[in-house]
């Protein structure tokens, strides 16, 4: 298990790269990660270029924290690492793409394969509720039950992971899906994959643990190799 010490170290890092990668923008998004009796989170209105390990806030499940005041989101950061237990890591932000499509009410459907890596055949958004508040917990709840991302409605979107890793190459996914689909609809309503095609993909992901860890050797060999 990480200690404490370079877990805070892996977090403040990965909240640059979420500058960096341009998914997020000044004090805008926020990063949570279990650990011990509740969660590490980012705190509130610190820009991550100043932020520090020692400023991550330690919260419990009750809702209480040591240190810094905690992220204004901490709600839905809570109550998806207590509602699944699958995943470890929350990122949430307010990338450019996501963003505008979430600004609709979208749902992304399947107009390309890698909508499948979310977990199934859409990339839902949540019903809008006010920023901070349980309503809007439940609301992100409901949209990302089976699924590892979420928009959230004229708001931002959500991803997960098992890792952080695996949480900042969700929402980069993200918000690469938002951005193609957007430049789709230009042309129009883009054709959508079946219900069955989606299925194949997704068993193929699972197979392969596309996006969510290495692959098993061989996983995706399509040829064999040379005998010596």
């Amino acid at each position: 298990m990480t200690d404490e010490k370079t877990l805070r170290e892996r977090m403040v890092a990965t909240c640059r790269k979420m500058n960096e990668t341009g998914i997020n923008q000044g004090t805008a998004g926020n990063l949570s990660v279990r650990y011990g009796e509740g969660f590490l989170i980012t705190p509130s209105s610190l820009p991550y270029d100043t932020m520090v390990p020692e400023d991550l806030v330690m919260m419990y499940w009750d809702g209480t924290y040591d240190g810094r005041r905690p992220s204004s989101e901490w709600r839905f950061h809570r109550d998806i690492l207590k509602a699944r237990t699958d995943v470890n890591v929350v990122l949430h932000c307010h990338s450019l793409f996501a963003t505008s499509v979430a600004c609709h009410h979208r749902t992304i459907p399947a107009f390309h394969y890698m909508v499948g890596v979310m977990g199934g055949t859409t990339l839902r958004c949540a019903r809008y509720a006010t920023f901070g508040t349980q309503a809007l917990s439940d609301a992100a709840i409901e949209a990302l039950e089976d699924r590892m991302a979420c928009l959230l409605g004229q708001h931002g979107q959500i991803s997960l992971g098992t890792t952080l890793e695996g949480a900042l190459w969700m929402a980069v996914e993200v918000e690469t899906l938002a951005r193609m689909y957007q430049q789709a609809l230009v042309l129009g309503e883009p054709p959508v994959l079946s219900d069955e095609e989606m299925a194949r993909v997704i068993a193929q992901m699972k197979r392969m643990s596309y996006g969510l860890g290495p692959e098993e050797e061989g996983s995706n060999d399509v040829a064999r190799p040379r005998a010596s």
